[in-house]
């Protein structure tokens, strides 16, 4: 009688596994997968079943005529060969700084050493998560998160995970802040404050059209039509590098031209004298940039010293401590209560959608709602007095 020898458990492939096979050396599972273009690529396991899934996903995308995943690739090594191909060609230069931070920021975390196909929701979150741990605000985290999400969005595309894993995950929600409202009096105590200042004509022209920092900067004589009474926002400048360089505006809404009213048309004048004073005075030392806003010696000036001078001057003047952007905060106010359309004030600001507006200014919109009903109920009561006098 013959007798069959006992099968090896473990050892021998199953029906459509492909070639699966236990390593005696350390115990691990491996298949061998041969590509269409006849090379042999090897998938590794804990276990029969990781290796099964590992050869099942395989097959589906080498039939289905995608690459398969490199699982030598990290997620770090992804994200730079992302940042340089992809995002550097296509985005502004203040924009790739803040991508090649949080890139750092990601490839140097623990989920960086990930390889890439196996990056995964629970990876991503729990990663954000430590993020906020140690401190970090929830934009800042917002914006890992974006970052991570793009590039994967790229990776997905060109087939290398199978989904984007930062799709799935809820970054923690940034909690909203009012944007500070400036009354006409305090619009005038801080116009007192810079009266005669350096700073006047910038202070004014920043509170009378709400002009973002980086945009006043960058504001050039060429922009300027003071006997149209306009400017139109055609640059920033921002610091790239180290170095001071205009770059385009924050968005296409961005690009506009604003009416001016006649004080701020008026205080662009002085500073043209003034900065023609400042050009005699510096003599061979000045630097010609066209700019408006200008240092002693004509170059351009740095947002940083900007904000120190302002609010030192404001100390000085005992005025209340404010930020520089508060500025075009009080714009955005002053326009709103002065009875402006948040249609209009978003126009001014460059806003690129009007729910930003809305969003932003919603406490000071709902003022403007309420004064708009007071106003109605003006109406009514004119009205009723006048039906009162006529039966009396």
């Amino acid at each position: 009688m013959t007798t069959t020898a006992p099968r090896k458990t473990g050892r021998k492939r199953g029906h459509g596994e492909g070639s699966i096979t236990q390593r005696k050396s350390d115990g691990l599972w491996q298949a061998a997968l041969t590509l269409p273009d006849g090379k042999r690529k090897y998938l590794y396991g804990k276990t029969r079943k990781d290796v099964q899934d590992k050869l099942a996903r395989a097959l589906h995308e080498t039939r289905g005529g995608l690459p398969l995943p490199d699982n030598r690739q990290t997620l770090k090594a992804f994200l730079q060969k992302w940042l340089i191909e992809v995002a550097r060609p296509k985005v502004r230069a203040t924009t790739l700084t803040r991508y090649t931070f949080d890139v750092k920021r990601i490839g140097d975390s623990a989920i960086g050493r990930f390889p890439l196909a196996q990056v995964t929701p629970q990876a991503i979150q729990a990663f954000l998560n430590d993020l906020t741990a140690q401190g970090l605000s929830a934009r800042s985290v917002q914006h890992s998160r974006a970052v991570l999400r793009s590039a994967l969005t790229c990776a997905e595309r060109w087939g290398l995970v199978p989904r984007n894993a930062a799709r799935l995950v809820s970054p923690p929600r940034a909690q909203h802040h009012e944007a500070p409202a400036i009354s006409p009096e305090q619009a005038g105590a801080i116009l007192d404050a810079f009266e005669g200042h350096p700073f006047e004509a910038l202070v004014t022209v920043a509170l009378g059209t709400g002009l973002r920092k980086g945009e006043l900067m960058g504001l050039r004589w060429d922009d300027v039509d003071l006997n149209a009474g306009t400017l139109t926002v055609r640059h920033q400048l921002q610091r790239i590098n180290g170095k001071r360089e205009l770059t385009e505006p924050k968005s296409r809404q961005s690009r506009r031209t604003i009416a001016l009213a006649p004080s701020v048309v008026e205080s662009l004048r002085l500073q043209r004298v003034r900065q023609l004073e400042m050009r005699l005075a510096a003599g061979a030392r000045w630097q010609e940039t066209n700019h408006v806003f200008t240092s002693a010696v004509g170059s351009g000036l740095d947002q940083s010293n900007v904000t120190h001078t302002f609010q030192a001057q404001l100390k000085r003047a005992g005025a209340p401590h404010m930020r520089f952007h508060d500025l075009r905060h009080g714009a955005a106010s002053l326009l709103l209560t002065q009875g402006v359309s948040a249609r209009a004030v978003m126009d001014v600001l460059g806003h690129s959608q009007i729910t930003l507006t809305l969003g932003t200014y919603s406490h000071i919109i709902n003022e403007v709602r309420r004064d708009a009903a007071d106003k109605m109920e003006g109406v009514f009561e004119r009205r009723r007095v006048a039906n009162q006098t006529r039966a009396n």
